[in-house]
């Protein structure tokens, strides 16, 4: 199913959406402004608004004013992440244009993230949606803890597969069951909040071992440079299983290059090659599967609909996705 058949549904809330997410960050403050309207027109492709509107719509939403507000708090808290982990990573580049903080520097990104967050608050305080202010609060929260905890096992280089798992439940998983969660609450359907709370959780693990497995192909494969995990020593699933798999020798060779060579070119192409030859890629790939699988299983008795047909598209869409 391509993107344009998964909108399809919700093709006129997404539409409507536009203008209400524009809205949402508006500021008076000129430079603040244009900034915002740089984001604005380089986003991607609203993934997250995208699982908010269809489980809404597929738990009986009929394009609710709450609805609209999840979705906009969503893609607040997700916009301002972004922005902040530019300035982190030191990264110049977001989806092929240059980032925030490459062209108005640190101080301005950081600023900018935090009008972002605080507009996420606030809209869910102007529309009195203290329902989803506490699920964004969470997710909040828990993206935090995520990337302390995946910085902290940088270091040492000692994370285990259970401590990977937790990691991206807390920096990804947290958001998507954010989306889910906010949605069903936003058509009164408390009942089923916390089913599409741990739907979400699961699809966001097996969106972000996608993620992790695509770092271990090729640029030309992927279309943009890969072997960032490995510049940055951040360890995920391929690597985790290649580490605990390969031979003395092999496995020697792999740390020594996260240690001391991560920043050689060539280096982190041998990496690559002895993460994918120790069967890293194919494990961390079955493990996606079996999650997605699982996620699917969550939505089972949900009754059929165009909007649930949709949205198994686009859990498939996050699993099988080329880039």
């Amino acid at each position: 199913m391509t993107v344009e058949e998964i909108k399809a549904p919700i093709a006129q809330e997404l539409e409507e959406f536009e203008a209400f997410f524009l809205e949402s960050m508006r500021s008076n403050v000129p430079l603040l402004d244009k900034v915002i309207h740089y984001i604005a027109k380089r986003k991607g492709k609203q993934i997250r608004p995208m699982f908010v509107f269809l489980v809404a719509r597929m738990l009986g939403g009929q394009g609710e004013n709450r609805t609209y507000s999840a979705a906009a708090l969503v893609e607040l808290l997700h916009t301002a992440t972004l922005v902040h982990d530019d300035v982190v990573d030191d990264a110049n580049e977001r989806r092929g244009f240059f980032s925030v903080n490459a062209l108005w520097k640190n101080k301005i990104a950081v600023l900018v993230g935090d009008y972002l967050l605080s507009r996420s608050l606030l809209t869910s305080i102007d529309n009195k949606d203290f329902a989803s202010l506490e699920v964004i609060a969470r997710a909040v929260k828990a993206m935090s803890e995520g990337e302390l905890l995946q910085l902290e096992k940088s270091r040492t280089l000692d994370i285990t597969e259970e401590v990977y798992m937790e990691v991206i439940r807390q920096k990804t998983g947290s958001l998507i069951a954010a989306c889910c969660e906010a949605a069903a609450i936003s058509v009164g359907r408390q009942d089923l909040a916390e089913q599409m709370r741990k739907f979400g959780e699961t699809v966001g693990l097996a969106f972000q071992i996608k993620d992790d497995i695509f770092d271990y192909g090729t640029d030309e494969q992927i279309g943009k440079p890969t072997g960032n995990d490995i510049r940055e020593r951040k360890v995920t699933m391929p690597l985790i299983y290649a580490l605990n798999n390969s031979n003395k020798e092999a496995k020697k060779e792999l740390l020594t290059i996260l240690k001391k060579h991560n920043e050689n070119k060539k280096k982190v192409k041998r990496a690559i090659e002895l993460v994918v030859a120790a069967g890293g890629v194919a494990y961390a790939h079955k493990k996606m599967m079996k999650l997605k699988d699982e996620a699917l299983a969550l939505i089972q008795d949900v009754p059929e609909s165009p909007a649930k047909n949709a949205l198994i598209g686009l859990v498939e869409y996050t699993t099988l996705r080329l880039k």
